[in-house]
């Protein structure tokens, strides 16, 4: 059974080339926009999650 979950695992050389893909198509200037786009996304996410009252309070409290 352990076989099948180490089957699953993308080893070292699948990693780098999935990195050099992703560079050849956005290019490196693009990557951190990219990033901090998603970043943001994720923050607006979990901020969502937390209830539309749970923003108002910490800006209340500053």
């Amino acid at each position: 059974m352990e076989n099948v979950v180490y089957a699953a695992m993308p080893g070292a050389g699948s990693i780098i080339l999935i990195v050099v893909v992703i560079l050849l198509l956005f290019g490196g200037k693009k990557i951190p926009e990219l990033m901090k786009g998603m970043g943001k996304g994720i923050k607006g996410f979990k901020d969502e999650l937390n209830g539309p009252g749970e923003e108002t309070k910490e800006k209340t409290e500053e």
